[in-house]
């Protein structure tokens, strides 16, 4: 019996939820890991995570799907991920399957705050680890906290989805051989002024180039780039310095393998935009976010898609995705992961 909620009202923001999963770190080795109803976190003020941001996070979903099961998507991925950034942050690897479990277990103590399959809301996961033993000199900590905690979330376009206008931005989002193939906090931190800023300049996201020849495209804050050419191809940027997204790696596989669509990763450069017929932001929150209007420093991109609605192509990677996703359509072996 799901919680009385209006699914329908639901914005994209934290509600608590009674449970979630806590393992620490120490001496050496991982705690075994526990299901909590404590939401708050007490650490020194020298923590390590609040000296050096020594912290990374995930974030992924559950939901409920046609025929009634509990899913989350690609689960294993993001585990994999998670250990890459524990890796290049200096902090330790978790345990075999310790974060699958932690999944599992806060998705089904937090069960009835999955939403109704339908209603267009989902129970977002947000699993993180950080340094938690004091540092005063720049060096790992040495005791470490890993959490994962679920909270209702409304659909990521509450009132339909319209194309966003982005622009070129200054500022660069990660340096070359740096963390920007990871999903650090730090990461997320130094953009942060850029969007602000963005956002008082009238424009919805940012446009990242390479910090060392701005003439690539990089990512935005927070997703990755799909471009459509005039041609039907899918096109997404390829770099060292780009988060490898989950969603962006889906919607590829989906592009060539249910639609018969030819896709390129590779770089792209700045000056093919003129080339794209379509563009989309890719992320676990939104799926695709469609793009209208890209302005470079005064010139503006406007693409063929227009302002109104998303691309020809990207709807029908959305929709193949997120029927997927939902169970109306046949889901790749071992995409969808159930939760008894």
């Amino acid at each position: 019996m799901a919680v009385n909620i209006d699914w329908s009202s639901l914005g994209f923001g934290y509600i608590k939820t009674p449970y979630r999963f806590v393992a620490r770190y120490k001496d050496g080795k991982w705690s075994e890991g526990e299901i909590v109803t404590d939401d708050k976190i007490v650490i020194s003020e020298c923590a390590g995570v609040l000296q050096y941001a020594q912290t990374a996070f995930e974030g992924l979903k559950a939901y409920t799907t046609a025929d009634g099961k509990t899913v989350t998507f690609r689960p294993d991925l993001n585990a994999e991920r998670m250990a890459q950034s524990a890796a290049r942050l200096e902090m330790p690897i978790l345990p075999d399957g310790m974060f699958m479990r932690a999944v599992e277990q806060v998705v089904a103590a937090n069960r009835e705050y999955v939403p109704p399959y339908g209603s267009g809301a989902t129970l977002y996961l947000r699993p993180y680890m950080f340094g938690s033993s004091p540092v005063i000199g720049v060096k790992p900590a040495e005791e470490y906290e890993f959490r994962l905690f679920a909270t209702p979330v409304g659909p990521y376009f509450k009132g339909g989805v319209k194309p966003i206008t982005i622009r070129v931005c200054d500022f660069d989002r990660a340096a070359p051989h740096g963390t920007g193939h990871i999903k650090a906090g730090l990461n997320y931190a130094m953009s942060l002024h850029a969007i602000v800023d963005a956002h008082r300049q009238g424009y919805d996201e940012n446009m990242y180039l390479d910090a060392a020849t701005r003439t690539y495209i990089e990512e935005t804050g927070g997703a990755n780039f799909l471009f459509v050419t005039k041609d039907g191809k899918v096109v997404t940027p390829k770099s060292d310095s780009i988060l490898p997204s989950i969603t962006r790696r889906s919607l590829c596989y989906v592009a060539e393998k249910y639609l018969g669509l030819t896709v390129e990763h590779r770089p792209v450069k700045l000056s093919e935009l003129d080339n794209f017929a379509e563009c989309g932001l890719c992320g676990t929150a939104a799926v695709i976010s469609p793009v209208g209007k890209i302005v470079d420093h005064g010139k503006e991109i406007c693409l063929p898609s227009g302002m109104d609605s998303m691309g020809e192509i990207t709807q029908k990677l959305y929709d193949a995705l997120t029927g997927i996703q939902m169970g109306s359509i046949k889901a790749p072996d071992g995409w969808l992961y159930e939760i008894k």
